[in-house]
Formats: structure tokens, sequence, C-alpha cells
């Protein structure tokens, strides 16, 4: 929840002037709070950006005042949703079940759902991090078709790691993305392929590392995607290990 309209202009055209020189393939998003939707859509349309929202309803309209349907975030043109982030996990006590209704929804309205799993600190002591991730994804695959598996993206956030500036190692951070590309898998030959994002404290110093790792295809960057020197900067770690 950060942002304003000027401070949002100077980002989003920073942004979009620095990302335009990227290559190799490497795709570029930015999601937003709801009212900077039609701002987004205004500075960043024609360039390679896209843009997204940080959250959908579960519902596709009717009385749920304060709700937000995936369909009018379709409306000015938005290619991805998160949904399941910790911090909806956490604050609204979001169950999986919701989260995985919510990634349908988006799928209904031709939204790009991030699909968000990660286990706290406490679950990571216990040693039961895997079966909380592997939990978390398997309530939104059951949910889709195949074919509808095949069009999410899936972000490993250790909540642990989420605004603390600790981020898991890049051998941690693989181990549980290998984990997650096999319960993939296991759904279809072709869901195994969907990009399998990493969130938690990714920065400049640490990206080309993480982005190196054989199942970690990008990242779900938080408070360094405030500033946009250091979201280029994460950006080009991206192609430089695509090279």
């Amino acid at each position: 929840m950060h942002g304003r309209l000027a401070e949002n202009g100077a980002l989003l055209t920073e942004v979009a002037a620095g990302a335009s020189a990227l290559q190799n393939g490497v795709r570029v998003g930015v999601c937003v709070p709801f009212p900077y939707l039609s701002q987004s859509q205004a500075l960043l349309s024609g360039s390679v950006v896209a843009w997204g929202v940080q959250d959908v309803s579960a519902y596709t309209q009717g009385a749920y005042t304060g709700e937000v349907a995936a369909e009018m975030a379709a409306d000015f043109g938005a290619t991805y949703a998160i949904v399941g982030h910790s911090e909806r996990r956490a604050y609204h006590r979001e169950s999986s079940d919701l989260v995985a209704v919510k990634a349908r929804r988006a799928l209904e309205f031709g939204l790009t759902p991030i699909v968000c799993v990660g286990e706290t600190l406490e679950q990571r002591n216990t040693g039961v991090t895997e079966q909380v991730v592997g939990t978390q994804l398997e309530a939104a695959l059951l949910v889709l078709t195949e074919e509808q598996a095949t069009n999410i993206v899936v972000a490993y956030e250790p909540v642990w790691a989420i605004g603390t500036g600790k981020s898991a190692s890049a051998a941690e951070a693989q181990h549980v993305h290998a984990f997650l590309r096999a319960k993939l898998a296991e759904k279809g030959a072709a869901v195994a392929g969907v990009p399998l994002l990493y969130g938690g404290s990714v920065k400049p110093e640490n990206a080309q590392e993480l982005f190196a790792q054989q199942d970690i295809d990008g990242g779900l960057i938080g408070g360094a995607s405030l500033k946009s020197k250091d979201f280029l900067a994460i950006c080009q770690a991206a192609q430089d290990v695509s090279n």
C-alpha cells in the first residue's frame, strides 16, 4: 500500500523507459493498488511493462461492498492479479480455498493469477515447509483444469523473509522451488513449465544468484520495486542470467 499520483508517475515512467532496453525475453510487470489502475494503463500502454492488481474478489459482481472483481481489473487492461499474498493470508485470514477461488476468477476474466505460497519462521523451524507450501499450492490446483493451470504463475514467498531484509539462500530457495515444480508436474507435464518466482527481500545484490537457480524463473519484488534504480537492476539481473 504505497504510492500517490505524482510519485507513481515518476516511478512508472522510469521503469517503462529502463525496461525498454531489456532483451532475452525478460518480462516485467507491476501490480498496483486498485485506484492507480487507470494511471498505470495510461502510462504503460505501448510499453513492454504489463500491469496488474494486488488482489481480486472471489465474486464476479453483486452486493459485496468494497470488493473489486477480476473483470473490473480486466476493464483497465490488467494482465496479472496477485492472489494469496502472505499479507492477505495473515492480516485478512484468507484461506487456501479462498485463494483458489480467486485464482479461478482471475483466469475466467483473462487475468494471469500469481498464486503465492510460503511458510512462517515457526513453520520453517519445525520442518514443515514442504507440507505448508504443498498444501497451499494443491488447493489452487484442485479447482483448476490442467489447461487452466498452465496459465498461472506461482510465487514462493517465505513469510520470514518479507520486508525483513533477510532472504533465503539461493540453495534454500531452489530446494523449495524444485519441490513446487514437482507438485506442478503432478497436475500435468505442461503445468510443470509455469513460471516460478521467488519473493522475499530480493535486492540487486542477491537477484542474480537467485535467478541463476534452475527452478527460479524470476522474482516477486516488494520493497525494491519502489525504487526504479533497484527494480531495474533486478530486471537487468534477470537478463544477465538468461544470456
